[in-house]
């Protein structure tokens, strides 16, 4: 039987960087259980496939600090860039802080695959297993037994259960005895108390928002849904909350003391939101729809919470709608300069099966492209 001296599992984003970055003098095996390469990049971002932020910082990071800080200062978001001005890959920024394919994501896949031509590939092979074998490993699929001298994990998570995923990374992770947090979805909408049921009535209406959870803030759209709440504020402030409490400020750039203050109009008239939105606000925080100089101070006060709307969800939408999976191996486990275990040499991990997990907004995909990097770079 050959062995290999490196089978790379998975042929997402951060499997093919790796492989792109071991060198031709190595010999390397991709395992891959779909049919196709790279599923999750191709639909994401709308296809488009939002690669990285302007602003890449730790704190767009859940997760061990120290460990992202290694990986992105040998792999940071400049380098990402660069990697992709010479391939050839237009990229266009939105909103000024979100980079995207110019044209589609199979223009990144295309350089990724062409980066990793010297590596061999199966398609369609499901992972059963990978176990130490005397100075390497051997690894189990459903149609074939292979082996080599190092093998890296980089099977993603559990969410988009549709284009493969598994948790088949974690199994293997916990059969060699490494401490894992089991994957929880993030990236993902919230499902709403009765309390706040007055949302899932605005469904399809959206605006701009701050939402803090503990100490950190969302600014972004937030989509009213018909389970509850969503949009790119919701996803980001989803990776943050575990349970209790969060706030919603609605009217981030005005104040709310000053729209109503002595003006003629209907409240529900200066807030200047949707129709519909102003007066469910206006419930919410039990005020009348009236005129502004009828408002007592009591109403003002009560006013005041649509800059801070405190409620606690009562979920969210589960894996079936989650960008990512929160959790993954703990990085205690993994040498921050390699991405190697540390009991198990010749193991790697790396991308979404790591217990880091990116806001919304580019930022897994620069975790998988830069802890591939590193893992490559480590084994070459």
């Amino acid at each position: 039987m050959k062995i290999y001296d490196v089978i790379i599992l998975g042929a997402g984003a951060s499997g093919l960087m790796c492989a792109g970055n071991i060198g031709k003098k190595k010999s390397v095996l991709i395992i891959e259980g779909n049919d196709k390469v790279a599923k999750k990049l191709k639909i994401s971002g709308g296809g488009k496939c939002n690669i990285t932020n302007v602003s890449v910082e730790l704190n767009n990071f859940d997760g061990e600090e120290h460990l992202i800080k290694e990986v992105l200062q040998r792999f940071s978001k400049d380098n990402l860039l660069e990697f992709l001005d010479r391939n050839r890959v237009d990229i266009e920024l939105r909103k000024n802080r979100y980079y995207f394919c110019e044209r589609s994501a199979d223009d990144i896949i295309y350089v990724l695959k062409n980066a990793a031509k010297h590596a061999e590939i199966q398609l369609g092979e499901k992972i059963l297993s990978v176990t130490k074998e005397n100075e390497g490993f051997k690894i189990k699929t459903d149609k074939n037994d292979y082996s080599a001298k190092k093998v890296v994990i980089a099977t993603g998570g559990i969410s988009f259960i549709n284009l493969g995923a598994s948790g088949i990374g974690l199994e293997i992770a916990k059969s060699f005895e490494l401490e894992v947090k089991e994957f929880t979805p993030a990236l993902v909408g919230l499902t709403v108390q009765k309390e706040q049921f007055w949302m899932r009535e605005l469904s399809g209406l959206s605006c701009f928002v701050n939402i803090t959870v503990g100490d950190r803030i969302a600014k972004e759209e937030m989509l009213f849904a018909h389970k509850g709440i969503s949009g790119p504020a919701v996803l980001t402030a989803s990776l943050y909350w575990k349970k209790g409490l969060m706030s919603i400020n609605f009217l981030p750039d005005k104040d709310i003391t000053q729209l109503v203050m002595g003006s003629k109009k209907l409240v529900s008239s200066v807030i200047n939101l949707p129709k519909r939105l102003s007066k469910a606000l206006l419930k919410a925080v039990n005020i009348e729809d009236k005129e502004c100089k009828k408002l007592t101070q009591e109403d003002i006060q009560n006013l005041s919470r649509l800059h801070a709307y405190s409620f606690a969800p009562a979920g969210n939408f589960g894996f079936t709608k989650a960008e990512v999976s929160r959790g993954g191996v703990l990085a205690k486990e993994l040498d921050f300069k390699t991405c190697e275990s540390k009991t198990i040499q010749g193991l790697y991990f790396i991308g979404e099966v790591v217990d880091i997990t990116g806001e919304l907004g580019g930022y897994n995909f620069q975790w998988a492209f830069s802890s591939a990097y590193v893992c490559a770079k480590a084994i070459k």
